[in-house]
């Protein structure tokens, strides 16, 4: 007899469907799997016999197929193995019911029978809603993650004989009711806050900055300033995530096998923080079981790479494209695999090995040659897609003991927040959400100079030796400025704070 089955595959952070056809006939015992399944797959054989001999089924002594639709897609995960096995009861003719067609099945066994949390559930169910299915069965490990998806049927269970029970009607099971998602983008969260961070002022408000507009930033300064103290209050100044980025991050976390099945959703914006060893795999995503790499996990975050000169050269180049297109695309054998990066990039470095070029109290021992070698680490392309490069000085013993009570988070985080607004209402219907992402065009139509303007960026251009997509950058910057000032125009104040911003690449890597 012939039974089929519906479940769902990944393909980077987009699902779809995988038909389960099980087919048992006469002849010797066998159990086949094709349709270029994983090894995970192939395992389920013994995690499906022994499941259903110890939910007390009766496990077919026949010639087993299973075959996983379209077989020319390489499919991965061990998230098959419920649905595989109830078709292997309804094929035996052990269930008798046709409702199981109405359903998208996805869970991992145990032996025993027990059904095991799975990652990716949110996008396999959100790609399949978009489809038209409506219901699915769900381990109940699942279940919060599920939740936050409306207008759905969300059956959750523990046991694969309580999915038979459901399905043949001799239990009764209500579905699972929608949770109400709520931000918490707080200090709180982070530990960390704007207030605590002594003098700086300058790179403060380049920080402020960045996060208005969704820029990049690179901090330069020696050891012990407070570039890895004023990154980690990245974070605490961004605005609250909405519903749907919230969703977008957590389809990646989930993927990835991170997303914390107690909460079932991102709630705050991710900060990340790579090793200076991680490998260009680890960067980007893929790998032999591919999963989003650390650039897709901050999506609509934080990528934080502390001295960033430590990291290999080409692991840093790999961040070039999806800087620019908000994307990053791993190539594998047969297909390829896109996740989402829309990351906010903040990077620090010393100005030398040793930390102490340009120190006033401390003698510099680095030569030239390593000095050279080790800023020449950041190429001219990866630095024309930082926007704000800002110097951070050692600070003062006076700074470092002084009782001023300086701005918080939340102070900054409102200023921040009406300067996205602005921006907000003006790329409204578009795709491009921050100034960082306005096309070409878009600078052209809301970036307009006057007469001072133009001469003032002509200077910049020349004597700074920008590059055209710099010069796009320095105007963004501008634009995020005059709406942090809430300021139609941008005057020539605007602008020239924003060229302070690019003056570094002259005075270390020219």
């Amino acid at each position: 007899m012939l039974a089929k089955t519906k479940s769902y595959a990944l393909n980077g952070v987009e699902g779809y469907e995988v038909s389960i056809e099980v087919d048992l006939n006469a002849g010797l015992p066998a159990y086949d799997t094709v349709g270029l399944a994983d090894t995970a797959i192939k395992e389920s054989k013994e995690r499906v016999r022994s499941a259903i001999k110890n939910s007390l089924f009766t496990y077919p002594i026949r010639k087993i197929t299973i075959n996983l639709a379209p077989a020319d897609t390489k499919k991965e995960g061990s998230h098959f193995d419920l649905a595989i096995a109830l078709g292997i009861l309804i094929a035996n003719e052990e269930i008798e019911c046709a409702t199981y067609k109405d359903y998208i099945i996805l869970g991992e066994l145990s032996l025993d029978g027990s059904i095991n949390h799975v990652r990716g559930v949110m996008p396999l169910v959100i790609s399949a809603v978009q489809k038209g299915y409506k219901k699915f069965i769900l381990p109940s490990k699942n279940a919060k993650e599920a939740s936050f998806i409306s207008g759905i049927e969300v059956y959750t269970f523990d046991k694969l004989a309580q999915v038979v029970d459901f399905l043949t009607g001799k239990s009764e099971v209500s579905p699972l009711p929608t949770s109400e998602f709520v931000s918490m983008q707080s200090a709180n969260k982070y530990n960390v806050d704007f207030s605590e961070v002594k003098g700086q002022f300058v790179a403060k408000r380049a920080l402020e900055i960045a996060v208005a507009g969704g820029h990049n930033v690179l901090m330069i300064g020696p050891p012990g300033a407070g570039k890895t103290m004023m990154a980690k209050c990245v974070p605490t100044i961004m605005p609250d995530m909405t519903f749907e980025e919230a969703i977008e991050v957590t389809k990646i976390h989930s993927v990835a096998g991170i997303l914390d099945s107690n909460v079932g959703i991102v709630v705050g914006r991710p900060f990340r923080t790579p090793h200076h060893t991680a490998t260009v795999p680890a960067l980007m995503g893929g790998g032999a079981n591919a999963k989003p790499g650390e650039i897709s996990l901050a999506h609509n975050g934080v990528l934080f790479l502390d001295e960033m000169p430590e990291y290999q050269r080409r692991t840093l180049e790999t961040l070039r494209q999806p800087l620019e297109d908000g994307v990053a695309v791993v190539s594998r054998a047969k297909h390829t695999l896109e996740y989402p990066a829309r990351f906010m990039l903040v990077a620090s470095m010393n100005p030398c090995p040793c930390g102490n070029l340009g120190s006033k109290t401390q003698e510099c021992k680095c030569t030239a040659s390593e000095i050279h070698r080790y800023i020449s680490k950041l190429s001219g392309p990866l630095l024309d897609r930082i926007d704000l490069q800002i110097e951070v000085d050692s600070i003062s013993y006076d700074d470092f003991r002084s009782d001023i009570v300086n701005e918080s988070s939340k102070v900054v985080k409102d200023r921040v927040e009406r300067a996205r607004k602005i921006q907000r209402d003006r790329y409204a219907g578009t795709s491009t959400k921050t100034n960082d992402e306005m096309t070409n065009a878009q600078v052209r139509a809301y970036c307009k100079l006057d007469e001072i303007g133009e001469l003032l960026l002509k200077n910049a251009f020349t004597r700074l030796n920008l590059s055209a997509r710099a010069s796009n950058r320095v105007l963004k910057v501008a634009r995020t400025i005059a709406d942090l000032e809430e300021s139609e125009n941008i005057n020539d104040s605007h602008l020239a704070e924003a060229i302070q911003y690019r003056s570094l690449d002259r005075k270390y890597w020219d």
